[in-house]
């Protein structure tokens, strides 16, 4: 972590803390705002349960609403809720939620629970409340919970901890046994950081093939010797009643009053704060003579007023590594993110001024303000559009959900689908034939839809589906059994195919005339200027990296860490042609990195490896447990 994560994170305390106790199940909080409103007043429905553990409406639009602004302070205000929703953030959220319920149940149905010494425990060595090394008092904790938006009881507060050292506890009763041995350990860690640096020449099919053709006896051969490679799968045509999002979009008209509501509460997503770049030099005095520390930073700063180069200074001087190499440039931020002594002065300055010296925590700091942006607003009138489309969207989508659970009352047979949606004014289509991962005519890409079809028998009705235009009920009634097509099905297919083969041997063919002079030339980069090709230089790379042309290339990376420096490869096939690299330089780990990365890589490796077998029985373990989850209730939450 970084000097200045590590400031910033200070200051944010609560968030900071949270993170750390609860891990990936923190709950969220919304504005105050919000209590109240009629947005709530379903707040107690319940949209999940979990071996009878609720996840409630209010608990998760709580945490929705947390993670929209989380996601808009870090993307802007560009970052719509409606295209978060294109994204299915919803169901990343609730997914969340369940896991949190789901590892619950499994500690309580393994005995392990989190006493009140425990939770006491955790809480007062938080370093957020503690101060010289001992914790703050109760007074002064339940102060800092109550300072929160909205303000945080410590009994949810608790709850939460609890809740969080329960889970830890789970995975270390789960995963401690998992370590990872010594020479698989050192072997992984050098894969990972061994590098090369390589001059590459690579030789792509596409660019050859307005050399090749492609006979009407190539492409027959070819279908005849690869006859199962184009064979057609299984198909099904569904009959289906579409309830239309953006149908009922176009028809949903939001009220003056209520965009203007909905900007007034939603204010601080259309503000930028004020905002200031600064750039400083840090000298720590951990673990130093503070006075000699500051006798230092004392001479920095008088040659920073002099007129020496800030940024010189910095990248010669300053110990936080991070910004230093930047000329101790710390980008723009704004109020709150630094500790507070640092924010005081930074915020108090003008454009080019130097700071007096600022002590924190980490040490002593020199300070110059680079720029100053004032705090800004986007009018009504310049978001009232955004806001109006956003409403008639949500607006829309719960109209569609109350539809869809209307009529998935009264969807029982195929006919039904003509009655009710003649009612409604609705018409069934028909989709046509489609595999089970392509998508579906008049409907897009709808998984769900079309994972269900698959799963019918004709004569049989769904309840209602979500699709990406909306909710669908549908009925089978076709199915298209798999077969080996006649070469005039495919013809298209297999002549693209036969005319990339051509192409890539003919690369494979240029490549080895190239590699065999490539491989006796003095100059490798003449010699492949001279071929007619290029021959670019990596910087010194890792494996997984991407090279120029080939992007992340396995067989080349093979070759690479295989051969000698100044070795030349013979033709390497790749995705997309044919590559020839020359190896410049290599960069191996030595025996005292290792030693020092040793204990830290340890750690990182088995908590990798810890997380995904936790990942993976989980997975199990949600199988056989009785998860309910209500769609309509999750669509309301959200709207």
């Amino acid at each position: 972590m970084t000097m200045l994560d590590r400031m910033r994170r200070h200051r944010d305390w609560l968030k900071w803390s949270l993170g750390l106790v609860c891990v990936a199940f923190v709950l969220f909080y919304i504005p105050d705002f919000l209590r109240g409103s009629g947005a709530d007043a379903a707040s107690g429905d319940t949209i999940a349960k979990v071996e009878g553990r609720e996840i409630t409406s209010g608990e998760f639009r709580r945490t929705y609403q947390a993670q929209l602004q989380a996601y808009r302070s870090a993307y802007g205000a560009n970052m719509s809720e409606q295209l978060l929703k294109q994204l299915g953030i919803e169901q990343q959220i609730l997914q969340q939620m369940v896991d949190e319920r789901a590892a619950l149940a499994e500690a309580d149905r393994l005995g392990i629970q989190t006493s009140d010494e425990e939770v006491r425990t955790r809480i007062v060595t938080m370093p957020a409340f503690q101060e010289n090394g001992a914790f703050i008092g109760d007074v002064r904790y339940q102060q800092l919970l109550r300072m929160q938006r909205p303000p945080l009881t410590p009994a949810d507060f608790e709850d939460n901890v609890r809740n969080s050292l329960t889970v830890e506890k789970l995975r270390a009763a789960l995963t401690d046994w998992l370590s990872v041995p010594d020479n698989e350990l050192e072997r992984e860690y050098r894969r990972r950081n061994d590098k090369v640096k390589l001059a590459v020449v690579s030789l792509t099919s596409d660019s050859f093939r307005a050399q090749v053709q492609a006979s009407d006896a190539d492409v027959t051969g070819y279908f005849e010797a690869h006859k199962d490679a184009f064979k057609i799968p299984e198909k099904r045509k569904i009959r289906y009643l579409l309830i239309d999002i953006d149908a009922i979009r176009t028809k949903t008209i939001v009220p003056s009053a209520d965009v203007e509501r909905s900007y007034n509460n939603s204010i601080e997503q259309y503000t930028t704060p004020e905002q200031v770049r600064a750039s400083h030099i840090l000298l720590k005095t951990e673990g130093k003579d503070d006075a000699t520390v500051k006798a230092k930073a004392e001479a920095l700063l008088k040659l920073a007023r002099a007129g020496a180069d800030f940024a010189d200074l910095a990248k010669k001087n300053s110990e936080d590594t991070d910004s230093a190499k930047n000329g101790g440039d710390l980008d723009y931020f704004g109020r709150g993110r630094m500790v507070p002594e640092f924010d005081q002065a930074v915020f108090a300055m003008q454009a080019g001024q130097i700071s007096d010296l600022v002590k924190t925590q980490y040490g002593y700091h020199i300070i110059k303000l680079v720029d100053k942006k004032n705090a800004t607003t986007r009018t009504l009138a310049e978001v009232r559009q955004q806001i109006t489309d956003q409403l008639a969207y949500e607006r829309a989508q719960v109209q569609a959900a109350d539809l869809a659970q209307t009529l998935e009352k009264q969807i029982s047979k195929p006919a039904d689908l003509d009655k009710v949606g003649k009612a409604q004014g609705l018409t069934p289509q028909e989709s046509g034939f489609f595999a089970h991962d392509e998508p579906i005519l008049g409907l897009g890409p709808s998984p769900e839809a079309a994972n269900k079809a698959f799963q019918m028998k004709q004569g049989e009705v769904s309840g209602a589906l979500r699709a990406s235009r909306g909710f669908v009920f549908e009925t089978l009634v076709a199915t298209q059994e798999p077969y080996i097509p006649k070469v005039e099905e495919v013809k298209d297919k297999v002549r693209e195919e036969v005319v990339r083969q051509k192409a890539r041997d003919l690369s494979n063919q240029k490549a080895a005339d190239m590699a065999a002079k490539l491989k006796t030339a003095a100059d490798f980069e003449k010699a492949a200027k001279a071929a007619g090709v290029e021959a670019k230089t990596t910087d010194l790379i890792a494996r997984d990296s991407p090279i120029p042309d080939l992007g992340v290339a396995p067989a080349v990376e093979d070759a690479a860490f295989a051969l000698a420096v100044g070795a030349v490869s013979d033709p390497i096939a790749t995705d997309t042609g044919t590559a020839v690299i020359k190896v410049l330089e290599k960069k191996e780990v030595t025996s005292e990195e290792w030693t020092t990365a040793k204990d830290r890589f340890r750690e990182e490796l088995q908590s990798d490896r810890r997380n995904r077998f936790f990942s993976a029985y989980m997975t199990k373990a949600k199988l056989k447990m009785k998860i309910d989850v209500n769609r309509e209730t999750l669509q309301r939450a959200v709207s």
